[in-house]
């Protein structure tokens, strides 16, 4: 299912466990509940998709555009957003542990609640994102860019700091949550 043109469609429920859906359009889509285990979303367009609850785990979004998706109890685990856009995306109680989240753009998302253990962060732009309550211990935290965003009650231990952009706009070396 290649460039596969998906629109608008309402995949609720659906089973799409090792597909390839690399380039597709998944605009608007409605995928709630969807099993997309271990598919590949390189390049896909999610831009308001619906994938609350979806099961992504292990999952290649590389490159996905996520505008404004909804990805709130998502379950995330392994995958790869390497580059992925995700302006504005709903991950409230998302599921991230250990993904890949290299050069992701997640200004102004929603990661309240979410659970972020062990995520590679580095590069990552989290300008004015929502990071309240979010859980981040052992995350590689290098480069990444929290400017402007909202930590509170979040759990930074045991993070890696290296030329880390804190909230307040200067880098550190140090964990300064």
């Amino acid at each position: 299912m290649t460039d596969a043109s998906l629109y608008n469609a309402d995949l609720t429920d659906a089973n799409l466990h090792n597909a390839d859906l690399t380039d597709a359009d998944l605009r608007a889509a409605d995928l709630t509940d969807a099993n997309l285990l271990n598919a590949d979303l390189t390049d896909a367009d999610f831009a308001s998709a619906d994938l609350s609850e979806a099961d992504l785990r292990y999952a290649d979004l590389t490159d996905a555009y996520l505008y404004n998706a909804d990805l709130s109890y998502a379950d995330l685990r392994y995958a790869d957003l390497t580059d992925a856009d995700l302006y504005r995306a709903i991950l409230t109680d998302a599921n991230l542990y250990n993904a890949d989240l290299t050069d992701a753009k997640l200004r102004a998302a929603d990661l309240t609640d979410a659970d972020l253990r062990y995520a590679d962060l580095t590069d990552a732009y989290l300008y004015n994102a929502d990071l309240t309550d979010a859980n981040l211990v052992y995350a590689d935290l290098t480069n990444a860019d929290f400017t402007s965003a909202t930590v509170t009650n979040a759990d930074f231990s045991s993070t890696t700091w290296s030329n880390t952009i804190w909230t307040d706009g200067v880098a550190y070396y140090t964990n300064q949550a």
